[in-house]
């Protein structure tokens, strides 16, 4: 007796159990399609698989640029500038003093000897052997030459075998030629008149809003006329009408 209640009561429960699983496995399947649906009709409505630029802008935000980075000052102003001296192209020097000596009748290492090497001939150093681009480069070593060489050497000489990488900052190649210049050169140092450089930023920028300002008149005279043209149409209609 107890046998047979038993088994007849197992069966309910096991049926039960399939009910309430298929239930919750008829949601799940539910929900997802629902959420695939919705994901589709989205996808469709705000064009998410293909993005596209309106031809009418909602909002536009007018003078904002990305910069592509600041212009570096030029080698005139960075010899001009306060704290760019011998003493400190002394100190940027010694990353070169593992190639080169800088004192009068110093002997020639790595690199060539630098004494009075500004304004003397690219190449001209006696005794040390060139790589074949530098000894047939030509010039000679002014200010904006040094300042290409020592930023790039590579860059400015293709071919040329000093491994040296450069000085990424201007004032400390500015700084390191201002201290070879006082070793056996006496080249004059150029002038910088910041209120000339300053003028001419100014004339640019100057330049620019006005040329801005007459789009932007030339735009609202195009708009007025559209505008203007629109009426007549209207009143040409009511007066058909």
């Amino acid at each position: 007796m107890t046998d047979k209640t038993t088994n007849d009561a197992t069966p309910s429960t096991d049926t039960g159990s399939g009910d309430l699983f298929n239930t919750a496995a008829g949601w799940v399947l539910f929900a997802a399609g629902l959420g695939l649906g919705l994901s589709i009709l989205a996808g469709k409505h705000f064009h998410g698989d293909s993005p596209q630029r309106p031809e009418t802008l909602g909002y536009v935000i007018e003078g904002v640029e990305i910069e592509a980075g600041a212009v570096e000052m030029t080698m005139d102003e960075a010899l001009n500038m306060e704290g760019v001296d011998v003493s400190a192209g002394e100190r940027v020097f010694a990353k070169c003093a593992a190639c080169h000596t800088i004192d009068q009748g110093g002997a020639n290492g790595v690199g060539p000897n630098l004494y009075g090497i500004m304004g003397s001939s690219v190449g001209g150093v006696s005794g040390y052997e060139y790589s074949g681009v530098m000894a047939s480069f030509g010039g000679q070593w002014g200010w904006d030459e040094m300042n290409d060489w020592l930023n790039n050497p590579r860059g400015y000489m293709d071919g040329t075998k000093m491994g040296f990488a450069g000085l990424s900052k201007i004032e400390d190649r500015a700084a390191v030629a201002l201290y070879m210049n006082a070793n056996g050169s006496n080249l004059p140092i150029p002038e910088y008149i910041a209120e000339a450089a300053e003028e001419t930023v100014d004339e640019t920028v100057a330049d620019e809003e006005a040329e801005a300002l007459a789009d932007q008149e030339a735009a609202a005279e195009v708009d007025q006329n559209d505008a203007e043209a629109t009426s007549e149409e209207i009143e040409a209609a009511e007066a058909s009408d």
